[in-house]
């Protein structure tokens, strides 16, 4: 009998801390970047976003949020018409002036800085927080880091085979240390020649590249590109990379973007990277 009162009291708590928590208002938000909007959808959140900025498309319903700006500028007097509750914005990724001007008008701005895929984790639980999705955004950090955890564990023991990363092609930019996408070729045991490069996107030109014995070329692309065709490396047959039609193409939306997206990503690259690796075992 007693077991049966603690677990109708324990019910009727549950049922009580529900109902307060639907009660409460959930703040309206302006999200400045499409990885903030991605990790919003990811905590549940999504519905509260209403203002974003260009090539914010993913999920499929981000399409239909407003559009009130891009990386370059803000439009400041649709950000006024919406009235939002509060603002995240990419710290390195939105023009500094226009969000100098938005908090002097009284808005409320947090930032979002996610350098690594704990960052991710951390801005989850933060941005819970903020709008009211506490349970669901720590589900969903719990869950990012206990696959990372997985992944880094699967291959922290691999040979590690020497790449190089295409983060752009007019002029062609790589990655270095700090980058977001240096972290995947950590991971998955890619060593990168220009890792310790001064700057985190080094513009390398390709005398630099014919240094290096690349066994595998990895050029990300987006559909969002104007330009669409990466470096021709055909023309650089020298390369054992080349020669051995060792290049991949992966989705770079899903993979710069600093959300859940980004470690399935991520599994993807450290298996493509794998079979290069296998690949060259059998050459040896």
């Amino acid at each position: 009998m007693t077991k049966y009162l603690l677990i109708l009291a324990l019910l009727s708590i549950n049922f009580a801390s529900s109902a307060t928590t639907a009660g409460k208002h959930k703040p309206t938000i302006i999200a400045l970047s499409p990885h903030i909007v991605e990790m919003l959808y990811d905590i549940g959140a999504g519905e509260q976003i209403i203002g974003t900025t260009s090539f914010a498309d993913y999920p499929e319903q981000a399409k239909n949020i407003p559009v009130i700006g891009n990386y370059l500028r803000l439009q400041i007097e649709k950000v006024i018409t919406l009235q939002p509750d509060l603002i995240i914005a990419w710290k390195s990724g939105n023009p500094s002036d226009d969000l100098s001007r938005l908090k002097q008008l009284g808005f409320k701005i947090v930032y979002s800085q996610p350098n690594n895929f704990e960052d991710v984790a951390n801005e989850m639980r933060e941005f819970g927080q903020l709008t009211g999705h506490i349970n669901q955004a720590e589900q969903q950090a719990e869950r990012l880091l206990s696959e990372l955890k997985v992944i880094k564990k699967q291959y922290q023991n691999k040979t590690p085979i020497t790449v190089f990363y295409e983060l752009w092609s007019r002029p062609l930019t790589t990655v270095a240390k700090g980058s977001w996408p240096q972290q995947f070729l950590t991971i998955c045991q890619a060593n990168n020649p220009f890792e310790q490069a001064n700057t985190l996107y080094p513009q390398i030109n390709i005398e630099k590249v014919l240094l290096s014995p690349i066994q595998l070329i990895i050029q990300p692309l987006s559909i969002n590109q104007s330009d669409k065709i990466g470096f021709n490396w055909q023309d650089w047959p020298i390369i054992p990379a080349v020669k051995n039609k060792q290049l991949i193409q992966p989705d770079a939306d899903a993979m710069h973007r600093m959300t859940m997206r980004s470690l399935k990503q991520l599994k993807i690259l450290c298996a493509d990277i794998d079979k290069t690796r296998e690949f060259v075992k059998k050459l040896k």
